[in-house]
């Protein structure tokens, strides 16, 4: 694109391509090569407007590609907020306020799958790498990015293990905290029905899967899950008994794509109030 124009003699500087945000920000998206020097001038003369116009946030989002111009961003005062495999987005805060923009996410989902036949037995797998490599343990894995817990669990056994299952409910969830590069986690503890039983494990990165009676896998001794553990076992022996429910997903919106999005609760409770006012 053209830098400069001229008119009546007098020279114009362009500002960078750029369009508003709904909190009263402005969002820069690079897609064509720009050398850094004349980047940066067009980025000081850009954000003097901004400041003008009282705009607040200013984001700057660089494909891979254009990766020489983050050196001219950074020494204008510009942090890096987060990066995907094909892009990296900076932000500068304008006001003279503590910056309220949330930080780069901050948790991971991760899904465990308790799978039990008819003979009260659970599906467990020994993983090859990691600090529970050895120990006969649930399947589990993180949830894909736009990938749902049901569709997520049902995923992770059928790679692991072979068996396709069917997602029942979540039963239960935790939180743990500096798991993955510094971030928090989220494990959902679901449900789920086995639709066939028959077992061939993904071999590069599992060692071994079994069929495992309740009180076996409750027995062994594995420090670095063992509440964990404790809390899976009661959790089968409540449901077995039919003594515990969990929770079922209901759609409540859908996304451009046609994709739902859903929230989790006890539709039995829910219902008996709704029905019994």
């Amino acid at each position: 694109m053209d830098q400069l124009t001229v008119e009546n003699g007098v020279q114009n500087v362009l500002q960078l391509p750029a369009t508003d945000d709904e909190f009263g920000g402005v969002v820069i998206e690079m897609k064509e090569h720009m050398d850094s020097d004349l980047f940066r001038t067009l980025l000081k003369t850009s954000m003097s407007k901004w400041k003008l116009q009282g705009k607040k946030g200013i984001w700057i989002k660089l494909p891979i590609a254009l990766s020489n111009l983050v050196d001219a961003a950074v020494k204008e005062g510009f942090w890096y907020h987060h990066a995907e495999p094909t892009y990296l987005m900076l932000l500068y805060w304008i006001p003279e306020t503590i910056c309220p923009i949330p930080g780069n996410a901050s948790h991971i989902a991760r899904v465990g799958a308790i799978v039990l036949n008819d003979k009260g037995e659970m599906l467990v797998v020994q993983e090859k790498l990691g600090i529970l490599r050895g120990v006969w343990k649930i399947s589990t894995g993180i949830i894909h990015k736009g990938e749902d817990i049901t569709v997520g669990v049902v995923r992770e056994v059928k790679e692991e293990t072979g068996v396709d299952t069917e997602f029942v409910e979540v039963l239960a969830f935790s939180q743990e905290h500096n798991v993955f590069f510094g971030k928090s986690e989220v494990l959902f503890l679901c449900m789920m029905r086995p639709l066939s039983f028959e077992i061939q494990i993904q071999e590069t990165e599992i060692e071994a899967a079994r069929w495992m009676p309740l009180e076996e896998y409750a027995a062994q001794l594995a420090v670095q899950e063992q509440g964990l553990r404790e809390y899976i076992t009661a959790l089968c022996k409540a449901k077995a008994e039919k003594g515990y429910s969990g929770f079922s997903p209901l759609p409540v919106t859908t996304d451009s794509n046609g994709n739902p999005s859903y929230i989790y609760l006890k539709k039995e409770d829910l219902n008996k109030k709704i029905y019994n006012k």
